[in-house]
Parts: C-alpha cells; structure tokens; sequence
C-alpha cells in the first residue's frame, strides 16, 4: 500500500517544480545561502502541492483513466488505492503545504493557495474546454516562476514569467497531440476538450509556441535591463542549447511519437538530457563564475 501511495503522489513529476528555483539563479542570488534555503523550501512545498493536485486529479478521472492505455495502471483506477486513503492523502498534504508557505510570507501562501485553486477547477471543469485546457496547466508553471520569487523577496522578471509561459504552452500542446494519436477514437471518451482538437490545430499551436519560445528567450539573453541587472552580456551563449531542445523535442513529438510525457522525455531521452545539463552549466558559468 505504501508504495501505491508514493506512485499516487508521482514524485518522477516533482522535477517540474524546478521551475520555482529559477528566479533564484536567474536574480543571481543562488550563492546566497539564506535565500538558496528558502527557495528550496518553496520547491519542496510546490512538489507537496502538485501532489495533492495529481492525487485529486486522479480521484476525479478514476472511471475514465481506466479507458486509457496507460493510466489504467494508476493507483486509484487499478483500485490499488482506496478512495477513502487517497482523499485522506489530499487533506493531509494540502495542510502540510499550506502550513509550510505561511513560513515564507503572505504573498507565498497567496501563490500557493492560487495554484491549488486553478488545478482544482482545471480538475473539475477547465481540462474540459478546448484551449484553455492547456493555458490553465502553463498558467500553473508561470505561478510556480512567480512563487519562486516571491519566496525570496525579489522582483518577478517579466522575460521569465512569459518564457515559461510559452514554454510550457509549447509542451501542453505536444502532450494533447501525443493524447489524441494515441487514444485516436476513444480520446473523447478520456478527456472531453480532445473533441475539439485535431492534429492540424495542435501542429499550428506547436509551430506558434516553438518560435514564441526561441524568441522570447533570445530577447531575453539580450535585454539591456536583464544584462544591467545581473552584470554580464554574455547570456547569449546558452541560445544554442535552448534551440537545439526544442527542435530535439520536436523530432520526438513528430517521429518518435514521445510527447505524452515532458518528464519522461526529459529523464529518458540522453540528447535532450544532455542539452539540459549544459544549459544549466554554462547558465552557472556566466552568472556566478566568469
């Protein structure tokens, strides 16, 4: 049963709250202990709300998870995991999540509770409504980027806010493609708003976000303000790993069929894998070493 309830909680997918550590690295505060401390502490806190939101998520969609290929082996539509000690699962990480951003301020908490409240309606009503299905799950990206701020008292930089935005549009989009080619007629009966989908639509909305995102980040790297602010030109130099992700994560969704899961491409895939460590190192190189 233990272990039922670890895989219900899904911490393979904790590593998309690495996206709250990123106003610390980017505001060049990460060699700063005091603050390094709370932006972990607000990471962790976002990984016990995810938490809570996949477990609530999956206690919604039990009946139609086990018409999925897939999820059909999740703990709650297996019946691995009782309702009763799922719910009792959800109660219990939102107080301990909720209780644990008090410790870091007001607006924290407020971040927090606006995550919790924008994937309980996604759960209930917003993953139902064509396009804003999937601005409702990068919108929750975006919060966990504001958070990550906030939690350390510094400004919420607007270049981060809307890269991540398109970022994650860019991967929503994939998965839905993934969603709807692999279900193929039996997608409605799993998620109501792939109706209203079709290949064509998705390939158009994934060819916008593909170059909102490239774009965004190179006006980012060369910002005068973004420059001014963290004492370096030289961002520049990671642009060539950020394309050659994306288009890496392209190839995948269109050849390899692989875009049902960001966080499993990005742990099985050795290329994109790759291309993340380096970004991340030579990030670290220019804002703290050179």
């Amino acid at each position: 049963m233990l272990r039922q309830i670890l895989a219900l909680a899904r911490p393979t997918q904790w590593i998309k709250n690495g996206v709250v550590l990123a106003a610390l690295v980017f505001a060049g505060e990460a060699s700063n202990l005091a603050k390094a401390e709370q932006a972990v502490l607000a990471m962790v806190i976002f990984c016990l709300l995810s938490s809570a939101v996949y477990a609530f998520n999956d206690l919604l969609d039990r009946e139609k998870d086990r018409l999925h290929p897939l999820k059909k082996n999740r703990p709650i539509a297996s019946g691995k995991v009782p309702v009763s000690v799922a719910s009792a699962m959800i109660v219990v990480l939102m107080a301990v999540s909720l209780t644990g951003s008090w410790w870091l301020g007001r607006n924290f908490m407020i971040a927090a509770a606006a995550y919790l409240v924008l994937n309980g309606l996604y759960s209930i009503w917003l993953k139902n409504l064509v396009i804003l299905d999937v601005m409702s799950i990068a919108l929750g990206f975006v919060i966990r980027a504001f958070a990550g701020a906030v939690a350390i008292n510094v400004p919420a930089s607007k270049w981060l806010l809307v890269t991540t935005l398109f970022l994650a549009l860019f991967l929503a989009f994939g998965k839905r493609r993934h969603e709807l080619l692999l279900l193929e007629e039996d997608a409605t009966s799993h998620r109501k708003s792939l109706d209203r989908y079709s290949p064509y639509l998705l390939d158009q909305c994934i060819g916008v976000t593909t170059a909102a995102v490239v774009v965004m980040y190179m006006l980012y790297t060369f910002s005068e303000e973004v420059s001014q602010r963290l004492g370096t030109n030289d961002l520049y130099f990671t642009i060539p790993f950020v394309v050659y992700g994306i288009f890496r994560y392209l190839y995948l969704i269109h050849k390899e069929e692989k875009g049902g899961s960001p966080t499993r491409v990005l742990i099985t895939d050795r290329p994109i894998l790759l291309t993340v460590v380096l970004w991340i190192m030579t990030v670290i190189v220019i804002l703290y070493l050179v």
